[in-house]
């Protein structure tokens, strides 16, 4: 898969799972090993923005500060 597929795959799964915050920050986690790091900082700013309006997803960000 190409990594802007990998991106966009990722950004569907998460969107997907956001339903529960367990599920989420798993989801995440995988996302991190796979990603590029051009890529992950791209998630990472999607996330920001995302995550806004959800307290329950903003812990999930803390996985990627790490």
């Amino acid at each position: 898969m190409k990594a802007r597929q990998m991106f966009d795959y990722t950004k569907t799964v998460l969107e997907n799972v956001s339903f529960d915050p367990l599920l989420f920050c798993k989801e995440l986690e995988k996302a991190m090993k796979s990603l590029l790091p051009y890529d992950l900082d791209l998630l990472t700013k999607w996330l920001e923005k995302y995550t806004l309006g959800k307290p329950e997803l903003q812990q999930c960000l803390l996985l990627i500060n790490e």
